[in-house]
């Protein structure tokens, strides 16, 4: 900001303060002037009265801005009072009217600034009028088009300042708006994003600690009688935990806004997590999960003894951009709902559908359904309804006929990905030995 910058603004926030110290010495210049010329005329009443007019037309110049309205009606009543009754004498505080023209069309409503005109052209007739009828001055008519000449004059050039003040102000008001509304778009934004993170870290910490605990379970009931089973169940720990850390630094890498590995970790090996994405690498921005790798996710919770399989029906498509991502996730958190609350060895069975419109993705059992335990909280049915609304899909969750529980969420697809009806296969169960079990 330059010094005429900075002075503009501190003019503009002490407007009473600087048009008073004007004012007070256009009073001093006026009144002096005012008292010589009537003291050259020789007259004594006009001597005393003519400073007093011109002290009562200049004086409410000082709130000519802050009260432009009441400032000009007292200028125009002491100038009328001037007119009629030291006519023809033109006196230097007559300016006044002019300033106080100038200032209520600037500062002032509408009303004022076009109420001040219309009095200031009368009043320049009504000079004319007692110049040439009362005191029959030679040059009447020309002083009265003269001083309306310049009364428009100075009403023309306040419109112009008027209307680039009335513009100066829309941008400014429009600037802070804008500014106002840009912070708003930041807090939702930070709000969404807060919101995506929570998912994305109940899924990561829910599904993975999930895992563990049911493998540390088995494997403290199994290290008796079976040895192997226990060293196999803390190999799946090991694994899920791995994998989780490495989805947490990828996450929290993302936040950070930067790729490189953490310290603590970086020097650790970490076996691939689900499809293979990436786990086992020191870079922070790996691909996330999509619908291709429901079938690691189903092998992962098959390898910590769960009786699990995976139903592929129709033909895959391409997905919009984070649908593949909440496929993933629905079926992570209906699984690790079937580790938390189904009970002792279920049967689930993990359907992914692709309909000519939607995709389909359900994971159902046998165990307590119903009458399983709950946390009370809530969370992963929350969040697995929110990912599906967020791309216009459906989430239901119940007890099954018969026993058991499922989870169905459908989420539409573009249209013009969708294969001809022709082309559609049969069902297929991809778990080829899920009759055995």
């Amino acid at each position: 900001m330059t010094r005429w910058e900075r002075l503009l603004r501190w003019e503009e926030a002490h407007r009473f303060a600087v048009d008073a110290t004007g004012t007070a010495f256009l009073l001093i210049v006026m009144v002096v002037a005012s008292t010589d010329i009537t003291g050259s005329m020789g007259s004594g009443t006009r001597t005393v009265a003519t400073p007093i007019l011109a002290f009562a037309v200049v004086a409410p110049l000082a709130w000519r801005r802050v009260r432009p309205t009441a400032s000009a009606a007292a200028v125009y009543t002491a100038a009328l009072l001037h007119l009629l009754f030291l006519s023809p004498l033109i006196l230097p505080a007559d300016i006044a009217v002019l300033l106080s023209l100038y200032s209520v069309t600037v500062h002032g409503p509408r009303w004022a600034h076009r109420v001040a005109i219309v009095g200031a052209l009368v009043g320049s007739v009504l000079l004319g009028l007692i110049m040439y009828g009362w005191f029959d001055v030679p040059g009447a008519a020309s002083t009265a088009i003269f001083s309306g000449v310049v009364a428009l004059s100075v009403w023309a050039f306040g419109l112009v300042r008027r209307s680039r003040r009335e513009t100066i102000e829309a941008l400014v008001d429009r600037a802070q708006r804008l500014e106002v509304e840009r912070d708003q778009q930041s807090q939702i934004a930070t709000a969404a994003e807060r919101a995506r993170i929570a998912r994305e870290m109940h899924d990561i910490v829910a599904h993975s600690l999930t895992v563990m605990i049911a493998q540390a379970d088995g494997g403290r009931y199994a290290a008796d009688a079976d040895p192997s089973a226990a060293t196999r169940a803390l190999g799946t720990i090991g694994e899920t935990g791995r994998a989780a850390l490495t989805d947490m630094r990828r996450l929290l890498g993302v936040l950070r806004g930067s790729a490189e590995p953490s310290p603590s970790t970086g020097s650790v090996p970490v076996l691939p997590g689900p499809g293979g994405i990436g786990h086992g690498t020191t870079q922070g921005f790996a691909p996330q999960p999509a619908e291709s790798d429901v079938g690691a996710l189903v092998d992962q919770v098959r390898a910590s003894g769960l009786r699990a399989s995976l139903v592929r029906m129709g033909e895959p498509r391409t997905l919009p951009p984070g649908a593949g991502l909440t496929v993933y996730r629905i079926a992570q958190e209906a699984l690790t709902n079937v580790l938390k609350h189904a009970g002792p060895d279920p049967l689930v069975t993990v359907l992914v559908q692709w309909l000519p419109d939607a995709i389909v993705v359900e994971v159902s059992d046998d165990g307590r359904g119903a009458s399983a335990d709950s946390d009370g909280l809530g969370q992963g049915l929350l969040g697995m309804r929110e990912r599906a609304t967020m791309f216009g899909g459906t989430v239901t969750a119940g007890p099954r006929p018969g026993g058991g529980f499922r989870v169905r969420a459908q989420l539409p697809t573009p249209g013009d990905h969708a294969a001809p009806p022709h082309e559609r296969t049969a069902p297929v169960p991809i778990d080829q030995d899920e009759a055995a079990r």
